[in-house]
């Protein structure tokens, strides 16, 4: 909780050996409640809690990270994500475009993980399976390709390892197009643009980017302008290689960071998330090899920026 707002504690008590018991004292969001009152644990693993139903307010599971809790109401929160199976909202973490019997499209929200890291991690990997039980489907996710968690927009995924070894196998024959919407900080003066460089990987976690061969795999980005407006601009960019971190990098490279995106030198302040999306993708369906184009609005939030 960056501001410090929306503070609310309260007494506890050990109701049994799963929840711990809260009475709210102040008015609050329910996700910042819960990072409070479990001694400041990270936004993703509260979500996490609420996803898997970990969650009860007056005794009634509620997964809506921005619930009201209100002076007086009885909180219970499990620190074991899925051990009450009452019921379940995805719409907080993800909506589905397609599902064949082969892959399942989706649009993953904000502060979703690609795939399980840690325990407890709030993944799609472990969403989709879970909708796959409730919607009584003899499958599991299996990952194809990634997004940053703070990254939203376009993903699929293989519903068996036989459908992710036929999209993998070949990667740049089964994409068809991958582009991005993206706010950038500065009004970018020329309308388009590449950046290529070569991309490693360091001990630090943070992706550094080399014009010569450092060792690293070799990018290539595109990008157009669509609007720049406010000391910002609002961007198209085109994949030409799907390298970990690789818009993220590029767009610091020629000194216009992702807005909100602090780790690779963004600076202005006010972000309510980084502005990164993915809003196309096509590819070659693995069995019938249909070609499948995926699309999704840009983000209001990002146009906003820039009217």
């Amino acid at each position: 909780m960056r501001n410090g707002k929306n503070r609310a504690m309260g007494g506890v008590r050990r109701v049994d050996t799963k929840y711990t018991q809260f009475v709210a004292k102040e008015e609050a969001l329910l996700i910042d409640f819960i990072m409070k009152s479990l001694a400041g644990i990270s936004k993703t693993k509260a979500k996490g809690i609420l996803s898997g139903g970990g969650v009860l307010v007056e005794h009634d599971v509620v997964t809506r990270h921005d619930f009201a809790v209100k002076p007086g109401m009885i909180v219970e929160i499990s620190k074991h994500p899925g051990g009450d199976q009452r019921s379940f909202d995805y719409t907080p973490f993800f909506d589905i475009i397609y599902e064949d019997d082969d892959v399942i499209v989706v649009n993953k929200a904000d502060e979703v993980l690609s795939m399980g890291v840690g325990r407890n991690s709030l993944n799609m990997k472990d969403l989709l399976d879970r909708y796959f039980v409730d919607t009584r489907k003899n499958c599991t996710a299996h990952v194809v390709h990634r997004l940053d968690a703070r990254t939203t927009g376009l993903m699929m995924y293989a519903k068996s390892v036989e459908a992710q070894q036929l999209l993998t196998a070949d990667w740049k024959k089964t994409i068809i197009d991958r582009r991005y919407v993206a706010v950038v900080e500065g009004e970018m003066e020329q309308t388009e643009g590449s950046v290529k460089s070569w991309l490693k990987d360091t001990e630090s976690l943070k992706i550094i980017s080399s014009r010569t061969d450092n060792g690293g795999k070799w990018a290539w980005t595109d990008w157009r302008l669509l609007s720049a407006r406010n000391g910002l601009s609002l961007i198209e960019l085109h994949l030409h290689t799907g390298r970990k971190n690789q818009i993220r990098v590029h767009m610091s490279v020629i000194r216009h960071p992702i807005f909100g995106d602090y780790k690779y030198g963004a600076k202005a302040d006010g972000a309510k998330r980084m502005c990164l999306h993915a809003y196309k993708l096509a590819f070659y369906q693995p069995r019938t090899h249909q070609p499948l184009s995926f699309s999704t609005p840009i983000p209001a939030y990002f146009t906003s920026l820039v009217k």
